[in-house]
C-alpha cells in the first residue's frame, strides 16, 4: 500500500568489499551446516539431554525473532493508531524483519534431532494443537509467508522501472553462442514488465489483509515463545519464571522492534550517507519509554507479589544477570524520555543499543542463563554453533545490502521531509561499513 515514490534503491556497486568479507563469514558459517547435515548434530553441538537447545534457538529463534519484530512495530504504529508519517521507514523494518525470521526457521531445520521428520508438520493429522512450539512454528511459518508478501510490491515496482542494466550487462558478458538474441530477450523482459504493472495495483488493493495478518501472528507466536517455559518450573529460575512470561515476551519484542528500527535506520543512513532521518525515528523514541514502563511494572510487581524480589539483590551469578537486562532498558529508557537526546543520532543510537541488548539478554536469560536442568549438565556453544549463528546473522547483512541495491526499500531523500545531521547525498551512494562510535561525531 505504498506509494512509490516513498522509497528509492541504493545506487552504487553491490559486489564491494564488505560484500566479499559478509560472504567469506557466510560461507564459514554454512561449512558447518554442511558438517552437521553429513556427520550429525553431535559434530558440531555441545548440546546434551539436559541443555536440548543451545544459542541456535536462544539467539536464532527466541531473540532474534524479537530484533526481527521492527516490521510487525512499525506497521501497529502505521496501520493501527495512523501515523502515516512512519510509512516510510516500514519498507526497511519490513525487509529486515522478513530477513529475521525466514532464517529463524532455517536455524531451527538446523536444530532438529531428525530434520528428515520436519514433513510431519504439514501433516494435520501429526499436528498437537495443544503445544505451544506448534503455534510458535506455524505463526513464524505463517508470518514469513506474510513479510514476503508484503515486500512483494517493492520487487514489482523494481520490475515496473527496471532499465534492465544489469541484465544487460550479463547478456553482454556471455559469450555470443550462448548468449540469448536481444529482440527476444526485451521482448520477454517487456512482458515480464507488462506483468508486473498488471499486478502491483491489484496486490496493493488486498495488501491490507496480509497486513492485519502481519500484525496478529506476532502477537500470538511472540507471547507463545514466553508459553514454551511455563513448563520448567522447576528448571528455570523464580527471577524469571512467572505466569507473566508470555505478557512479558510480548511487551519485550515490541520495545525491541521499535529500538532495532532505529538502529537500522541509523546505521543505514550513515553508512550509505544518507541523511538521517530524526524526525520519525526521534518520534518512534518517544515511544518506547512508555512501553518498558509497562514492561518493569509488570516484572516488578510479580516479583513483589510472588516474594522474589529480595533474590534480584542478592548479587550472586543469577542477579548480576537480571539486574544488567534491567539496568541496560532502564538506561536506555531514561534517555529516550529526555526530547533533546532523542534529535540526536549519537544518543539515539545509545539508548536504542542498550534496549535492544538488555532485551535480548532477558530472552537469553529466560533461554539459558536462568535454564538450570541439575545438577551434572553443563553447557557452553561450541565454536561450530558460534560460526553457525554468525554466518546466519552475516547473510542477514549481505541480503539486506543486496536487496536495498536491488529495490526501492530506503526512505526516498527528495520526497520525504527527513531532517538529520548527515550531508545529504545527491544520489545515494555506498560507503563503508558504519560502526556505532562513526556516529560520536554526529551531536
Amino acid at each position: 500500500m505504498a506509494h512509490s515514490e516513498e522509497f528509492q534503491k541504493l545506487e552504487g556497486r553491490i559486489f564491494t568489499k564488505s560484500f566479499f568479507i559478509l560472504l567469506a563469514v557466510v560461507l564459514t558459517g554454512f561449512f558447518f551446516v554442511g558438517v552437521r547435515f553429513v556427520k550429525g548434530i553431535g559434530a558440531v553441538s555441545n548440546m546434551s539431554d539436559g541443555y536440548p537447545w543451545g544459542i541456535w534457538i536462544t539467539y536464532d529463534v527466541a531473540t532474534g525473532t524479537a530484533i526481527a519484530c521492527g516490521g510487525y512495530a512499525v506497521a501497529i504504529l502505521v496501520y493501527i493508531r495512523n501515523r502515516m508519517q512512519y510509512h516510510p521507514i516500514i519498507r526497511s523494518a519490513i525487509l529486515t524483519s522478513m530477513f529475521g525470521y525466514g532464517l529463524a526457521g532455517f536455524s531451527v531445520m538446523v536444530d532438529l534431532g531428525r530434520p528428515w521428520n520436519a514433513y510431519n508438520f504439514f501433516v494435520p493429522r501429526q499436528w498437537q494443537a495443544n503445544s505451544a512450539m506448534f503455534e510458535v512454528a506455524l505463526c513464524v511459518m505463517a508470518y514469513s509467508t506474510v513479510l514476503l508478501i508484503e515486500f512483494i510490491p517493492a520487487i514489482l515496482t523494481s520490475i515496473e522501472n527496471s532499465k534492465w542494466t544489469r541484465m544487460n550487462a550479463i547478456r553482454n558478458w556471455l559469450h555470443p553462442r550462448i548468449a540469448p538474441d536481444q529482440k527476444t530477450m526485451e521482448d520477454k523482459l517487456e512482458m515480464v514488465r507488462l506483468g508486473a504493472a498488471w499486478l502491483n495495483p491489484r496486490l496493493n488493493k488486498v495488501l491490507i489483509f496480509f497486513i492485519v495478518l502481519g500484525i496478529t501472528l506476532p502477537t500470538m507466536h511472540q507471547s507463545s515463545l514466553g508459553s514454551l517455559l511455563l513448563i520448567a518450573s522447576t528448571k528455570l529460575h523464580p527471577l524469571w519464571h512467572t505466569g507473566f512470561l508470555p505478557l512479558l515476551f510480548l511487551l519485550n519484542c515490541i520495545f525491541i522492534g521499535y529500538s532495532i528500527a532505529i538502529l537500522e535506520s541509523l546505521i543505514s543512513s550513515y553508512a550509505f550517507k544518507r541523511p538521517f532521518e530524526i524526525k520519525e525515528l526521534s518520534g518512534l523514541a518517544g515511544l518506547v519509554p512508555y512501553v518498558t514502563v509497562i514492561w518493569f511494572s509488570v516484572m516488578v510487581g510479580d516479583l513483589i507479589y510472588r516474594g522474589q524480589l529480595a533474590a534480584a539483590f542478592k548479587f550472586d551469578f543469577y542477579s548480576r544477570y537480571f539486574l544488567s537486562d534491567f539496568l541496560l532498558v532502564a538506561i536506555g529508557s531514561l534517555f529516550m524520555f529526555s526530547g533533546k537526546l532523542r534529535r540526536s543520532p549519537r544518543w539515539l543510537f545509545i539508548s536504542a543499543a542498550m534496549i535492544v541488548f538488555g532485551g535480548a539478554l532477558y530472552r537469553f536469560n529466560v533461554y539459558l542463563i536462568g535454564f538450570n536442568p541439575g545438577k551434572g549438565w553443563r553447557y557452553f556453544p561450541s565454536f561450530a554453533e558460534v560460526m553457525i549463528t554468525v554466518g546466519i546473522v552475516a547473510l542477514e547483512i549481505l541480503a539486506y545490502k543486496v536487496f536495498v541495491a536491488l529495490f526501492p526499500v530506503l526512505p526516498n531523500t527528495s520526497h520525504g521531509k527527513s531532517h538529520g545531521h548527515a550531508p545529504a547525498a545527491e544520489p545515494v551512494k555506498e560507503a563503508g561499513y558504519a560502526g556505532a562510535a562513526a556516529l560520536n561525531t554526529h551531536n
